[in-house]
């Protein structure tokens, strides 16, 4: 960027239009900050949700609790909702509160750089360049797919695609299909494919657990007693986050009373696979909680078909149109789909911030990702991330941390206010590792510690960065205020205020599946 080009300036540029970003755009318009922009890489908002539309894609937290406690809907169709009902209830929220002149779509951010004299970020969009005040990091940990280095994989003749990125121009229908992995998409996807390919080879390098899911259509008399008595939607918001919260202490101080969870979940299992043979390739040595838990009522149903394999092995070769387990099983298909997770502790964002000391947030993070209150980076002055580091939770919401996150920015923003003029706040060293350490001591006696299990929770020294080791109350309390005394304060001299460039692009975007 050069340095006399005049470029527009904003006071907060957000990243991402998912739960994250779309919340954070709310909550900056709340606290009378309009002067931002919401920069989207894809062609529409929803994130995740906008991203995953392979078959069967639904979310495992109940529908009145996974969504904004500021932007109640009385009218979920299911207890637990389908892709497409949170997909519209995001562009609902977008519209209900003005933000769509705010949103650029189609507009990804290249690079990020802390310009230390002017106190500001430089921006490179794919649209071109602007700056901003303060940086909020909304891209979310599932954004972008992880699919394994598989010898040979780029010589296979058929189709491959990743579950994130479904392919709904390619029919399955006849085909040979191999499915690799086991987590939360997977048993989504192998109950609704396995009615139309002629052959279905699920790799599985650990079974998970997987419980009932309670799931059911809400009855239109409780929809119109939800619009009527709004009070009664909060309720069961209530009810539904009190359960959890109950449940925390058993994940993260007692897991050895996790075992009645195991007995149903064994109990579920024998249901619906009767050779010992299959149930014994399905069931995990680790303990539940461990890696996610999941939901499903067709997922061993679908396992025990005549015309479905499961290799008890992950997926080590592809030779020509043989795919080749680690254990030696071979199948022949003519399409791969990989359910492998996302960059969730190498997160490619990391890549594109410089901060103030010229380095990247990803070279910074390379010994495991550390943040104050999982919001802000030491070095990294004025940026701001949603879900950030041991942000995630293994049994409730995680809109119950966005919104605790976003009191924080809210706050953040207030603080910067107070100060006047152009200043930065950066955590101190010795906060975030303050911070960190308390977390990782509390992490010590989680089941995802001591579980038995390798999941997608620990980055690639081990280290649990992803979850957080309390009750959603904890957190709250946590992220209500920020403390200045945790923050270095950088102030620059005042000076003769220049008129600033501003467009803003008014689009209201397609509403087309994602196919990419």
């Amino acid at each position: 960027m050069a340095g006399s080009e005049r470029v527009e300036h904003v006071r907060v540029a957000v990243i991402g239009s998912g739960f994250g970003g779309i919340g954070a755009a709310v909550r900056l318009r709340r606290e009378g900050v309009t002067d931002f922009v919401v920069l989207e890489r894809a062609g529409a908002v929803g994130g995740t949700w906008r991203d995953n539309s392979y078959p069967g894609c639904a979310c495992d937290v109940p529908s009145h609790l996974y969504s904004f406690s500021f932007a109640p809907n009385p009218d979920w169709p299911r207890t637990f909702s389908g892709q497409e009902h949170i997909w519209d209830y995001l562009e609902r929220v977008a519209d209900t509160f003005r933000l769509r002149p705010h949103i650029r779509l189609d507009t990804e951010v290249l690079k990020l750089t802390w310009d230390a004299d002017e106190l500001r970020w430089l921006i490179e969009t794919s649209t071109g360049n602007l700056t901003a005040d303060v940086v909020v990091s909304a891209t979310g940990p599932l954004s972008d797919p992880k699919t394994p280095d598989i010898p040979g994989l780029d010589t296979f003749p058929g189709k491959v695609f990743h579950s994130a990125r479904w392919d709904h121009d390619y029919d399955l229908r006849g085909k040979r299909v191999a499915m690799v992995g086991t987590g939360a998409s997977a048993i989504q996807i192998v109950p609704e494919i396995q009615r139309d390919v002629r052959r279905l080879t699920l790799f599985q390098r650990t079974p998970p657990w997987v419980l009932p899911r309670a799931d059911r259509a809400i009855s239109g008399v409780e929809r119109w007693l939800h619009r009527q008595l709004p009070f009664t939607t909060q309720a069961r918001r209530g009810i539904l986050w009190g359960l959890r919260e109950l449940q925390v202490q058993a994940f993260t101080k007692r897991p050895d009373e996790l075992g009645l969870i195991e007995r149903i979940a064994k109990r579920n299992m024998e249901r619906s696979v009767k050779d010992p043979a299959l149930r014994a390739k399905l069931t995990p040595t680790y303990r539940i909680g461990c890696k996610r838990i999941l939901l499903s009522n067709s997922y061993y149903p679908a396992l025990a078909k005549p015309h479905v394999d499961v290799v008890a092995s992950g997926l080590a070769e592809v030779r020509g149109s043989t795919v080749v387990a680690a254990d030696g099983t071979e199948a022949e298909v003519d399409a791969i789909v990989f359910g492998t997770g996302f960059h969730v502790t190498d997160m490619p964002i990391a890549e594109r911030v410089v901060g103030a000391e010229g380095q990247t947030l990803m070279e910074s993070w390379k010994d495991g990702m550390k943040s104050l209150r999982g919001a802000t980076v030491a070095g990294f002055p004025n940026f701001f991330t949603v879900i950030g580091p041991n942000t995630g939770l293994g049994n409730s919401s995680m809109i119950l941390m966005i919104e605790s996150q976003l009191n924080y920015l809210a706050d953040y923003m207030r603080q910067l206010n107070m100060i006047g003029g152009r200043a930065a706040l950066s955590p101190r060293t010795t906060a975030v590792d303050a911070w960190n350490h308390r977390v990782q001591e509390r992490m010590k006696r989680t089941v995802w510690n001591t579980g038995g299990c390798t999941s997608w929770y620990l980055d690639a020294n081990g280290v649990n960065t992803t979850v957080w080791p309390g009750t959603t109350t904890e957190f709250r309390t946590a992220t209500r205020r920020v403390d200045l005394s945790e923050y270095e304060v950088t102030r620059a001299p005042e000076r003769e205020a220049e008129p600033r460039p501003r467009t803003a692009r008014k689009s209201r975007p397609s509403k087309a599946r994602a196919t990419a």
